[in-house]
């Protein structure tokens, strides 16, 4: 009898548990859908407030912190001429990744994105935290590329960093574009884990080869 009802609450609580999941992905789904329609500082500050909301209500997942660092390093990109914002903004995400390295310290996903928060560091001041913030980037990306060497949006921002080294020391990047391409061609083999896994970056890898393609004509 005790095996019937212990088999009995395993089977409630399964369907439970299932159906939070279906509820989460659910909202994740919506929420990363609306990546599309940001525009402005204001539009990701709305998106990542939203994902906010959804890491306080699921505490266990790492990716709702994941995209809300996200928002907030693209909210430092494209802030122009005010290097205060742009570092206010960084702020905001730099602890998201502790708080998502506890969880998931295996997850290529998570140091990609630090990585990149690395050379937006890097982008407010160039000239004097150029040296810092690129070793700092190309090491966490390694890390990344250690667990993962498939993930392309860790190629990517490898790509970037060795770009945008040799382009601050003067150095020619032509070698770096057979690289682009490679990874552009190859970039849909890979296949995310899940539906609301990280999928960015085919377009980044698209506009350096645009470059090429310009430099050519």
């Amino acid at each position: 009898m005790k095996k019937i009802v212990f088999i009995a609450v395993a089977v409630m609580l399964a369907t439970v548990l299932k159906a939070e999941n279906a509820k989460y992905f659910q909202k994740m789904g919506e929420t990363l859908a609306q990546y599309s329609q940001c525009k402005n500082v204001d539009d990701f500050q709305n998106l990542a407030n939203k994902f906010k909301i959804i890491g306080g209500v699921e505490k266990s997942e790492w990716l709702p912190l994941y995209y809300e660092a996200h928002c907030y390093i693209i909210m430092s990109f494209i802030t122009h001429n005010d290097a205060i914002k742009k570092d206010a903004y960084l702020d905001i995400a730099e602890p998201l990744f502790d708080k998502m390295i506890k969880m998931a310290p295996d997850e290529s996903e998570i140091y990609t994105l630090q990585a990149f928060y690395y050379t937006a560091r890097l982008v407010v001041n160039p000239q004097e935290r150029g040296q810092k913030y690129s070793i700092l980037s190309l090491q966490t990306v390694g890390k990344a590329l250690a667990i993962e060497p498939d993930n392309p949006r860790a190629q990517l921002i490898k790509l970037q960093d060795e770009m945008g080294t040799a382009r601050f020391f003067g150095k020619d990047v032509t070698t770096y574009y057979a690289q682009a391409e490679q990874l552009l061609n190859s970039w849909d083999n890979y296949k995310p884990k899940s539906a609301i896994y990280p999928n960015w970056g085919k377009d980044q890898v698209q506009d350096i080869v645009n470059e090429q393609q310009s430099l050519n004509n």
